[in-house]
């Protein structure tokens, strides 16, 4: 007699049983799926996203193909129960999977195949679906549905507070190892390179939520310390425009501890001040780097090359002798 599986050769089946979440932000439109697993790598194949179309996570004993047919199906216009309909219609092994799907509307959809290893459910809310299978308790869900409705802060803050929540009651069974993080923002650009937010990777991991949160703020800081250094590029550079750069600047580095934790974030910021010219501003933070890793000062007359400095022998030196 042929299993199920054996009629459908073509599905490769992964194990990823886990607990996840998908989730809109209405206020700006960004999509995202988080998930933790004991699994090594569960980010290659569970979260699923799309700039202005939505996200899927596919789990439980997973067809991966759910998350790209999932999204396909979305932007030619089908909503989130018509796709997973589709899909698990299709699907000869759909009673051991569990997928969930949203749109940019906020529209959402899930699945808990009756196969799924207890305990296993899902729970949906305004613009959000969590689910989790292979739990230690059915408390595991609902508590994290909880906190993404009461947490604060952007949409990667919520998710990753409902992650946390499920762990704190238990999560999966087996432990933890490795966790996803995948945000992209709310209009396409046309360059999905561009559209992503945060796709952050812990693969094997003894605490990986906490690696992922970790990470989570390390790339939260890199993004705010870029748009403080473009502030820097705009002309006139006024004293309004300087004023929001530092603030962009001071709470990229209190989203990672200080400038120790990362020099460059300062560094980039001092080099943006003297190439607008404003080397009197620059010349605090330049000490700031210098101090921390005299090795900065060798970068500086490097940057002539690419046009991040001008190419002014007195300026490069009046940079390097700053102590």
């Amino acid at each position: 007699m042929r299993t199920k599986m054996e009629g459908n050769p073509k599905v490769r089946e992964r194990w990823s049983h886990t607990y996840s979440i998908v989730a809109l932000d209405p206020a700006t439109g960004q999509l995202g799926v988080a998930v933790q697993s004991h699994a090594f790598g569960v980010g290659g194949r569970v979260g699923w996203a799309e700039s202005g179309v939505g996200a899927v996570a596919t789990q439980s004993l997973t067809d991966v193909s759910y998350g790209p047919l999932g999204l396909a199906l979305m932007r030619a216009g089908k909503t989130p129960a018509e796709a997973l309909a589709g899909l698990l219609a299709s699907d000869p092994r759909s009673d051991v999977r569990q997928v969930a799907m949203i749109d940019r509307l906020g529209n959402v959809a899930a699945h808990t195949g009756r196969g799924c290893i207890p305990a296993a459910g899902d729970r949906q809310g305004k613009g959000y679906s969590v689910q989790a299978n292979l739990m230690l308790r059915d408390a595991v869900w609902p508590a994290m549905a909880a906190a993404f409705e009461s947490a604060g802060g952007e949409l990667a803050d919520r998710m990753l507070a409902s992650l946390e929540a499920a762990q704190a009651e238990g999560g999966d069974i087996r432990g933890q190892q490795s966790a996803h993080l995948l945000v992209v923002g709310g209009a396409p650009t046309g360059r999905p390179w561009s559209d992503t937010v945060y796709d952050l990777r812990v693969d094997d991991h003894p605490e990986p939520l906490m690696e992922l949160r970790r990470l989570y703020h390390v790339a939260r800081a890199d993004q705010l310390a870029d748009r403080a250094v473009e502030l820097l590029r705009k002309v006139p550079l006024d004293d309004t425009l300087l004023a929001e750069a530092r603030a962009g600047l001071g709470q990229a580095l209190a989203s990672i501890g200080d400038a120790a934790h990362n020099p460059e974030l300062v560094f980039w910021f001092a080099v943006g001040l003297a190439a607008a010219g404003r080397l009197d501003d620059a010349r605090p933070y330049f000490q700031t780097v210098f101090r921390l890793d005299p090795i900065w000062r060798e970068v500086v007359p490097r940057l002539t090359a690419p046009s991040l400095l001008p190419d002014d022998g007195a300026l490069i030196r009046r940079i390097c002798e700053i102590d």
